[in-house]
C-alpha cells in the first residue's frame, strides 16, 4: 500500500514538470512570432521604399537595349545602302572588264532587294526597292547581251576532218577521198556488207568533239543561271537555240548533208541515189554518236540544275538537223519499190536499229518525245518497206517475162541474178531475222527466213520451167533445166544458203538435175552431150 502511494506521487511530480516545460515552450514560440511579425513589417516598408528605384533601373536598362538595337539596325541599313552603292557602280560599269565581279554585284543587289522587301517599316523602303529593281532589270539586260556575245564567240562549226578523228578507224574515210563526196564511210556501195564488221562497230569507241571550250563552260553556266533566276528563260532559250542550231546545221552542211525533198529523191538516177544512201548511213552515225552526243553534253553542262530547260533547249537546237536527216530516210522508205533497193533499205534499217539506244538516251525527256517517235517510226517504215520489197522480189522472179534467150541451154541471166541476190541476202541474216521479228509476235525467225528463201528458189524454178518451154528441141529443154538447176544447187552448197535450205533440198534438186541429165542424154543420142554442159 505504501509503495503504491509513493508511485502515484512520483507520477504527479513528473506531470507537473511537463506542464511547466510546455508552458515555457509556448512562451518562447509566442515571442518568436512577435519578432518575425516585426521583421515582415519592416521588409514590406523597405520594399515599398525600393520600388520606385527598381522601376527607374528597369527603364534605364530597357532604354539602353533599345539604343543598342537601333544602332545595330542603323548599321545594317547603312551597310545595305553601301552594298547598293557598290553594286550600282559595278553594274553601270558593265560586265566586259570584270564578269565575275558583275555577277557578284547582281547577287548582292538581289540580297539588297530581299532585305528591303522584308523591312517595309523603313520609311524609304519603297523608293529604295524601285531603284534596286530597276537596276537589276538593267543588269540582266546587259547579261543577256554578254551571254549572246560569248556564246557566239565560242560556237564554231566542226570541220569534217575533226569529226572523222572521233570515228573508229574502220569508219574513217581514206586520206585521198574528199569528205563530202563519194562514199565518205569508206564503204563500197555495191553491198559489201559484213555482219562481222557490224558486230565490231557496235563495240567501237566514238569520241564526240569538244563543241565549246571547257574553260568557258562554267562562266556560260553562271550567266544562264542568272537569267533563269531573273525569269528570263524564254530569252535564254531563244538566244541559245538561234546560236547553236545554226552552228549544228553548218557542221552537217560541211560534212555533206543535203536537204532533199521526196521529189528530188525520185528524180535521181539509181547510181547517184545509191551513193547518197551510203553517205546518209555514215552521216547518221556521225550526227548521232558525235554531233548530237556533243550537243547534249553542252546542254547538260550549260543548264545543270535545270533539267527541263536543258531538254527543251536540246530539242529545239537539234530539231531542224534531225528533220533533214530523217526526211531523206522517209523519202527512200516511201519511194517506189524495186528489188535493187532491198539491200539499201536493209542497210538503212540496220543503222537505225544500231542507233536506237543512243537516240533514246540522247533525246531523253518529254521535250524530245517527237524526235524519238520520228526516229522509231522511220525504223519501222524501213522494216515495212523492206519486207514488202522482199515479197515483191519473190513475185517478180516468178513472173519474170524477159525474152532473153539462151540458145545453147546454159545458165539464164535470171538464174545468176537471183542466186547472187540470195547470196547478198545471207550477208544480212541477223538483220532479216530482226526485221521478221518486227511483225511476228511468235515463231522462229530463222525458220521464217528459210521459208522465204525456199519460196524465192521455188519461184525461180517455176519461172525456169516456163522459159524451158520456149525451146522447140525437147533435148534443149531438159539441158536448160539441168544446167540452171545444177547452178542453183552448186551455188547453194557453196554458200550459207545450205544451212537454211537444208541437205534435203540439196539432195532433192540433185536428183532433179540427174533426171534432166538422163533425159538429155537419151534425146541427144549420138550428139556430144558434154558440149552442152554448163562449165563451173
Amino acid at each position: 500500500m505504501g509503495i503504491a502511494v509513493a508511485g502515484m506521487d512520483s507520477l504527479s511530480e513528473r506531470a507537473a514538470m511537463m506542464r511547466e516545460a510546455l508552458q515555457k515552450s509556448q512562451t518562447i514560440t509566442d515571442n518568436v512570432v512577435t519578432i518575425l511579425g516585426s521583421f515582415d513589417s519592416r521588409l514590406s516598408a523597405l520594399e515599398t521604399a525600393m520600388r520606385p528605384t527598381q522601376i527607374r533601373t528597369h527603364a534605364i536598362r530597357k532604354a539602353h537595349e533599345n539604343i543598342d538595337k537601333s544602332l545595330k539596325s542603323a548599321e545594317v541599313i547603312l551597310a545595305q545602302f553601301d552594298i547598293s552603292r557598290q553594286a550600282d557602280a559595278k553594274i553601270l560599269k558593265g560586265p566586259h572588264e570584270d564578269l565575275e565581279g558583275y555577277l557578284g554585284a547582281i547577287d548582292e543587289l538581289r540580297s539588297n532587294i530581299r532585305f528591303f522587301s522584308g523591312n517595309k517599316n523603313f520609311r524609304n523602303s519603297d523608293g529604295v526597292l524601285n531603284q534596286a529593281n530597276t537596276l537589276l532589270a538593267k543588269a540582266i539586260s546587259k547579261l543577256e547581251d554578254e551571254f549572246k556575245q560569248r556564246l557566239n564567240s565560242y560556237s564554231k562549226p566542226i570541220e569534217p576532218d575533226h569529226l572523222f578523228d572521233g570515228l573508229p578507224n574502220a569508219l574513217r574515210p581514206s586520206s585521198g577521198s574528199p569528205g563530202n563526196q563519194g562514199d565518205v564511210g569508206g564503204r563500197a556501195t555495191s553491198h559489201s556488207h559484213s555482219e562481222h564488221q557490224n558486230i565490231d562497230l557496235e563495240t567501237a569507241v566514238y569520241t564526240p568533239p569538244t563543241l565549246i571550250p571547257p574553260r568557258i563552260m562554267p562562266l556560260l553556266h553562271d550567266l544562264a543561271k542568272q537569267m533563269v533566276r531573273a525569269g528570263h528563260q524564254q530569252q535564254l532559250l531563244r538566244i541559245y537555240k538561234e546560236t547553236r542550231s545554226l552552228v549544228l546545221e553548218e557542221s552537217l552542211r560541211k560534212l555533206g548533208v543535203e536537204k532533199l525533198s521526196k521529189d528530188d529523191v525520185q528524180k535521181m538516177q539509181w547510181e547517184v541515189l545509191e551513193a547518197k544512201i551510203g553517205n546518209w548511213i555514215h552521216f547518221m552515225r556521225i550526227a548521232v554518236k558525235l554531233l548530237f552526243a556533243g550537243e547534249r553534253k553542252v546542254c547538260d553542262q550549260m543548264f545543270e540544275g535545270f533539267d527541263s530547260l536543258s531538254d527543251q533547249c536540246f530539242a529545239e537546237v537539234t530539231a531542224s538537223s534531225v528533220s533533214v536527216l530523217l526526211s531523206f530516210g522517209e523519202a527512200i522508205a516511201r519511194s517506189k519499190r524495186s528489188p535493187e533497193k532491198l539491200f539499201v533499205l536493209l542497210d538503212m534499217y540496220e543503222i537505225m536499229r544500231e542507233l536506237h539506244s543512243e537516240i533514246k538516251a540522247i533525246f531523253k525527256g518529254k521535250a524530245c518525245t517527237e524526235i524519238r517517235e520520228s526516229a522509231l517510226g522511220l525504223t519501222k517504215r524501213f522494216a515495212q518497206t523492206a519486207q514488202e520489197t522482199f515479197g515483191d522480189f519473190e513475185e517478180a522472179v516468178e513472173k519474170d517475162a524477159t525474152k532473153t534467150s539462151v540458145l545453147d541451154g546454159t545458165v539464164h541471166p535470171l538464174t545468176s541474178y537471183v542466186i547472187n541476190y540470195v547470196k547478198f541476202l545471207f550477208d544480212y541474216q541477223s538483220t532479216l531475222k530482226q526485221l521478221f521479228q518486227e511483225f511476228e509476235t511468235s515463231g522462229d525467225t530463222g525458220s521464217q527466213l528459210s521459208s522465204v528463201t525456199m519460196r524465192i528458189m521455188q519461184a525461180l524454178q517455176t519461172n525456169l520451167d516456163g522459159k524451158s518451154k520456149q525451146y522447140r528441141d525437147p533435148a534443149l529443154t531438159h539441158l536448160f533445166l539441168m544446167n540452171n538447176i545444177h547452178y542453183m544447187v552448186r551455188s547453194v552448197r557453196r554458200s550459207e544458203a545450205k544451212d537454211l535450205l537444208g541437205d534435203d533440198w540439196v539432195q532433192r534438186h540433185r536428183r532433179i538435175v540427174q533426171q534432166h541429165a538422163t533425159n538429155t542424154k537419151g534425146m541427144l543420142g549420138r550428139r556430144s552431150f558434154s558440149a552442152f554442159l554448163y562449165k563451173d
